[in-house]
Parts: C-alpha cells; sequence; structure tokens
C-alpha cells in the first residue's frame, strides 16, 4: 500500500506503486490534462515518475513557481531539435534555463542571422504542435559516448568524459527521433510548452566559457506560461530601452565612458551634480544619526589584505601594482582600512558603538564582458560605513540601520523593498561558532522588527553573514544595493580591541553596512526608474529661464541671477530662436520647470511656469516660485508642483 500525502494535508492510498501522472489523474482528470510536473519530497520531478513508498506529493502546473523553469529549460531542446532538423551538422552544446529565458549554444560553421531565429522560432512553434512525448531514459556511460560519437556530437563526448564516472548510467531525455542528455525534469510533451516563446538574440560564446577554446554560436529565446505574459515581458523590454540610463545619459549629457579607461566613468557637469547632490544628501543623514566621515588610502601593502583574509579569497579580482620591492592592491573593498582607524588609540566600551562612514573608491577587476555602463564598473565610489560595537549592542545597532535604510529609499521614492538574509558560504573565514552568534543576531533584528525576509543560504561574505535590501523598480525589476552584514572575524585578524567595563581587552563586533551600495550603479539606477525625469531635489539643472524676445534678454538674466542666489540650479537660454523650440528641446532634456518670460512677464515682475509634463501652471512672482521649489525639493518630490 502506498499513501500519498497532498499538500492540503489529505491523503490517498494505492495499492501499487503510482506515477505522479497517476496521482494527478486520481484527483481529477482536468489536474492530469494540467501537471506538468511534480515535486516528491520536495524535489521537482518527471509525471512519469513512480511513487513506489508513502511520500508527499504534490502536482506542478503552470500556476507555480516551479513551472516556469520547466517550460524554459524545455524551450531550449525544442529550439535545439529546431536547430538541428533545420540545420543538419549541427553540434548542441549546452542550453540552460536562464533568468526570464534560455540560451543554447551550437557549433556551425556558417554563422546564424537574424532570418535564421524566424526560420527556427516557426520550426519550434511546429515542434510544439505535434505534441511529441518527452520521454527519459537512461544509457550506460559507455553506450551514451559511442551513440554521441557516431551522430558527430564531440561535445557531447566531452561533457560526458567531463562529469560521468566510468561505471556509472546518465539521463538522456528523447523527443519523437531527437535526444539529448539532461539531468531533467522535463514537460510531458513538447505540446505542454505552448506558444508563449521567442527567439531573442544571437551572441557569441567561447566553450566552457574559456577564451583558449573554440567561439560557439548562442541563441537566446524568452519562454512564458502564455502569449499574455510574454507580451507583458516584450513590453517591459521596450519601456527598458527606453529607460536605459546610457541612451539618457547622452540625451542629458551625463557622462561617458572610452576604451582607455574601461569600466570607469567620466562624469560631466550635469552627471556630476547629480552625484553630488546625493553624495551631500548621505552625507547629511549619516551624520544626522552619529556617523563620522573618513577617507582611507586608495592603494595599500599587500600585507594588510592578507592579514585580513582579502588576498587569499579576492586576489582574482584585485588590480596590484608595485615599488621599491613592495606589492600593494589598489583596494576593493574600505574595511580593512576602517579597522586601522579604530586602531589609532586605545578604546574603551564606553566609545562604542563608534560608527565610522565614508564614500570609499573602490577598484575590482571585473571581466571586461560584464561591464554595463553604471551598472557594472571597475571603479566605483561606496557609501560604505563600519559600525564597531559590543554584543550587546548589535540589536540596536542593525534596528536603527533597518529604520535609516528605509528612511533613504523613501526619500529617493522607493516603497517596494524586498529583504533577504544571506547566510555562510563554503569558503569563509571564522568559526562556526562566531557563524552561528552571527546569523542569529541578524535573524533577531529582522524579526524584532516585524518585517518578512527570505532565506539565502550560502549567499553570505566570506567574512559573515548580512542581510540585503533589494529596491524593486517601476519595471519589477530587482535591485540589491543596502547590506547589513555582521562580522566577528576580521577585527580579531587585524588587532581591534577594546577595554571593557571589567578591565579586560575585548574584540569588537564589526558591522559593515551600505545604504545605496555603489553611488554609481544607484544613479543609474535612478536614471531608468524616473527616465531621466529626475525629482527637483536631483536633476542636474533645475530649471531654464527662456525669453521670447531680445526685449527679456535683462529680466531673464536677473531672474535666473536671483534664484541661482537663493541655491537652485538654474540656467537662461536667450538664444534667438522660436519660444516653441526652445520648449522642446529642454522638455528633451528632461528640465522640471521652464520659466517662460514675455512683455508681460517683465512688466509683471514674474515668469510662466510650465512643467517637462507640459503642464501650464500659469505666473509667478519670484518669491512664490523659490517657495514652491523649496517645499518641493524639502519633501523629495513627494508634492511636487507638477503632480
Amino acid at each position: 500500500m502506498t499513501t500519498v500525502t497532498l499538500p492540503d494535508g489529505s491523503q490517498r492510498q494505492f495499492d501499487h506503486p503510482v506515477s505522479i501522472h497517476d496521482v494527478a489523474a486520481d484527483i481529477g482528470p482536468g489536474l492530469a490534462k494540467a501537471a506538468l510536473a511534480g515535486k516528491v519530497n520536495g524535489k521537482l520531478l518527471d509525471t512519469s515518475y513512480i511513487v513506489d513508498q508513502d511520500a508527499e506529493v504534490a502536482i506542478i502546473t503552470s500556476r507555480d513557481e516551479e513551472a516556469l523553469e520547466l517550460l524554459r529549460h524545455d524551450a531550449a531542446h525544442v529550439m535545439a531539435q529546431a536547430v538541428q532538423e533545420l540545420y543538419p551538422g549541427t553540434q548542441v552544446t549546452i542550453g540552460p534555463a536562464i533568468e526570464d529565458g534560455f540560451y543554447y549554444d551550437f557549433a556551425r560553421e556558417e554563422p546564424f542571422t537574424p532570418e535564421d531565429l524566424q526560420k527556427i522560432e516557426k520550426r519550434m512553434h511546429e515542434i510544439v504542435k505535434r505534441d511529441l512525448p518527452i520521454v527519459r531514459e537512461v544509457w550506460d556511460r559507455d553506450e551514451a559516448i559511442k551513440m554521441f560519437k557516431g551522430i558527430g556530437e564531440d561535445y557531447k563526448v566531452q561533457i560526458i568524459n567531463d562529469i560521468v564516472p566510468e561505471g556509472e548510467e546518465l539521463t538522456v531525455y528523447r523527443q519523437g527521433d531527437w535526444f539529448d542528455m539532461c539531468r531533467g525534469p522535463h514537460l510531458p510533451s513538447t505540446g505542454k510548452l505552448g506558444n508563449g516563446f521567442k527567439l531573442m538574440k544571437l551572441a557569441g560564446a567561447y566553450w566552457r566559457g574559456d577564451s583558449n577554446n573554440e567561439m560557439l554560436q548562442r541563441i537566446y529565446g524568452t519562454a512564458w506560461p502564455d502569449k499574455k505574459q510574454l507580451k507583458a515581458y516584450l513590453h517591459r523590454l521596450e519601456e527598458a530601452e527606453k529607460r536605459d540610463h546610457r541612451r539618457i545619459a547622452k540625451q542629458m549629457d551625463l557622462f561617458h565612458i572610452q576604451p582607455e579607461a574601461p569600466g570607469m566613468i567620466f562624469w560631466h557637469d550635469n552627471g556630476w551634480r547629480i552625484y553630488v547632490a546625493i553624495q551631500d544628501y548621505i552625507r547629511q543623514v549619516v551624520r544626522d544619526h552619529g556617523y563620522t566621515e573618513v577617507h582611507t588610502p586608495e592603494i595599500v601593502d599587500r600585507s594588510l589584505w592578507e592579514k585580513s583574509g582579502h588576498w587569499d579569497k579576492f586576489r582574482q579580482d584585485m588590480f596590484t601594482t608595485g615599488s621599491e620591492d613592495r606589492d600593494y592592491a589598489i583596494k576593493p573593498m574600505n574595511c580593512p582600512c576602517h579597522v586601522q582607524i579604530y586602531n589609532q588609540g586605545l578604546k574603551s566600551y564606553r566609545d562604542l558603538p563608534l560608527r565610522m562612514a565614508e564614500f570609499g573608491s573602490c577598484h575590482r577587476n571585473e571581466a571586461s564582458g560584464t561591464l554595463h555602463g553604471l551598472m557594472r564598473l571597475r571603479n566605483f565610489v561606496q557609501d560604505d560605513a563600519h559600525i564597531f560595537c559590543t554584543e550587546e549592542q548589535i540589536q540596536d545597532e542593525v534596528s536603527a540601520f533597518i529604520d535609516l535604510v528605509y528612511q533613504v529609499y523613501s526619500d529617493f521614492g522607493f516603497e517596494d523593498i524586498l529583504v533577504a538574509l544571506s547566510t555562510r558560504p563554503e569558503q569563509r573565514v571564522g568559526t562556526d561558532a562566531q557563524w552561528d552568534q552571527a546569523e542569529q543576531a541578524l535573524e533577531t533584528a529582522l524579526n524584532n522588527k516585524g518585517l518578512e525576509w527570505k532565506l539565502q543560504p550560502g549567499e553570505g561574505a566570506f567574512y559573515g553573514p548580512k542581510i540585503e535590501f533589494v529596491l524593486r523598480d517601476c519595471l519589477g525589476r530587482e535591485w540589491q544595493c543596502g547590506t547589513m552584514q555582521a562580522d566577528f572575524s576580521m577585527p580579531g585578524r587585524l588587532d581591534a580591541e577594546y577595554v571593557g567595563e571589567d578591565g579586560e581587552r575585548h574584540t569588537p563586533v564589526m558591522l559593515h553596512r551600505a545604504i545605496l551600495g555603489s553611488m554609481e550603479r544607484f544613479i543609474g539606477i535612478l536614471i531608468e526608474q524616473y527616465e531621466g525625469k529626475l525629482p527637483l531635489w536631483l536633476a542636474p539643472l533645475q530649471a531654464v529661464v527662456m525669453n521670447i524676445t531680445d526685449g527679456q534678454a535683462e529680466y531673464v538674466q536677473n531672474v535666473q541671477e536671483s534664484l541661482k542666489k537663493q541655491g537652485f540650479r538654474v540656467d537662461s537660454d536667450l538664444r534667438n530662436e522660436k519660444i516653441g523650440f526652445k520648449i522642446r528641446e529642454h522638455t528633451l532634456r528632461r528640465v522640471p520647470y521652464l520659466l517662460i518670460v514675455g512683455d508681460r512677464e517683465v512688466e509683471t515682475h514674474t515668469v510662466a511656469v510650465r512643467t517637462r509634463a507640459g503642464e501650464d501652471l500659469g505666473s509667478m512672482d519670484l518669491d512664490t516660485l523659490a517657495g514652491n521649489f523649496t517645499t518641493e525639493i524639502a519633501s523629495r518630490g513627494r508634492s511636487a508642483l507638477e503632480e
């Protein structure tokens, strides 16, 4: 007798072993038809899997989160089948599901073209219509090598030789005459894939990611449960393209990157105004919360990085240099340097907590292929800080930081915040007891704040667990920005001490924390969130005063000078152009307010106020306008005039 326990706690009994499909059919024919896979005791498996002992079973349909990866993995297989049907002799290598889609790498002498993608996608739809059963088979290793070698699949032979030990078996999934080695699981048939997929682009990819190997051709695609979700995803991509910070940066003249400094930013005046506005804001916020601000060297002797543990764990990501027979590293992070400041003079428990902040310039040797505008750089600045405290102070400090994070994100217009706790990785420093203590401290702090959070096992830093704060933007994309990391290891490695109330010397706990993370990346996120239409307090240019005829030129300059003296970022436009042309141009530059001056405004000592959204706010005297600007800036745009 086999007892199957369903997610709702109900049980069904069978007098013989049953497949996951049979369990679904026993519940109802509708569920059997909708079943894509099953979970047996928490493990995702094919619907053909036989349950031969008591187990907890859940039926997976397209409504379940797990179904999406199944669909995408199957889409990769259907694409590979389509390619090999259309272009015989093409070898398939690997084809995983990835975020938002899938890809497959192919070995083919002739390059694929965009027209080929259309043909392949059309053939994929034909394969889906065939509704071919997808069958799991178990092959002997040597037989598999012989089979793949016989059909010219040399890459598959390499994979088998590398990952399947001699004497073991492997699984192959077959759909019609086509088959591929795969761990699975997969859908019951190709028809279950539906029509919510699309091939997106071509790219080159080295075999196994090694530039010393041959170049393969990669085809990317996306797959969703239905056409409606596919259409929504493609719309999000269009919106993301419109909001691409690199594109907007050119329109607004914010920054550029050039080959002589890959992954490093040349800030222009407009972009630097945004940067400084954010920096000034963060600087004031952290001072108000009891932080001191420091600045540390960018090049530090190798010995410090060895002592901190970074050299062993992070060496491949460091830029290094040398002088006078000494090895130096350009700092990839700020924490060891902050400990050096802490160590200047013996501290007492009365000095703690000590909160030390820095806009620290860091360099990391990221692979050139991963660099992406402001989002992934080799040189960036962190709004970094470290809190040196006693174990008893951890809860209060983490709690205060959580409040600070939510305040700052709200000021920037982000309200949808996700929280995660990342715990010990395999490669780490410190004892298990220290990690137990650090993880428990962060978990307790989160629970005390009543926050919802998810666990991310193994995702912590090598020196400590961390709380991660993730912003969800207007397109639903997630950006990990803020962190709070509890470190019981590095202070001791770097000889940090304090004299406790008992008169003995103790090692402080070091809390690593950042709110924005990378300043550059956060600016990129802001630009895309607002499509460059930044709130008044962040806009590089807050207003432009423009004349209709030359007769108003002097008054325009007076208005500009008056507003600039009050601290507003204002330009004037006295060009001999039609006013409509000026308005369009500055609207495209995303200037929040356009101040128009004609003869009437000169006579009444006012300006006609227009927003970049095209709303006419009427005439205002300068005192009223300045007061409105001040109010809007102070409220961080929450009560903007243009709303």
